[in-house]
């Protein structure tokens, strides 16, 4: 993950391999892929409730838990209403 750095002090999504899903704005990584989050939060999905947001604040995330990351708009995700959003959880990754 060596094109981390284009990230930095940006807000990001992060897909884990246990399925969640966590929004924060990246502040640094390492050369394992660590990553440090603030501001950070997990999406949490469901099809009865729509998107749940749990506040994480400062967030460490193990580099060999993330699937991926990707910027976010800002501009469309604030335009979005999470709770009107029903999806299935991200079921955990199995090897």
């Amino acid at each position: 993950m060596a094109s981390l750095q284009g990230y930095v002090d940006r807000r990001v999504l992060l897909v884990l391999q246990d399925g969640r899903v966590i929004v924060g704005t990246l502040v640094g990584f390492d050369q394992k892929s660590n990553v440090v989050l603030s501001e950070s939060k997990e999406r949490v999905y469901s099809m009865e409730e729509g998107v749940e947001e749990i506040p994480l604040g400062l967030y460490l995330v193990k580099g060999d838990m993330i699937v991926l990351i990707g910027e976010i708009d800002d501009a469309i995700d604030e335009a979005v209403d999470l709770a009107t959003i029903h999806a299935e959880p991200i079921l955990p990754i199995r090897y």
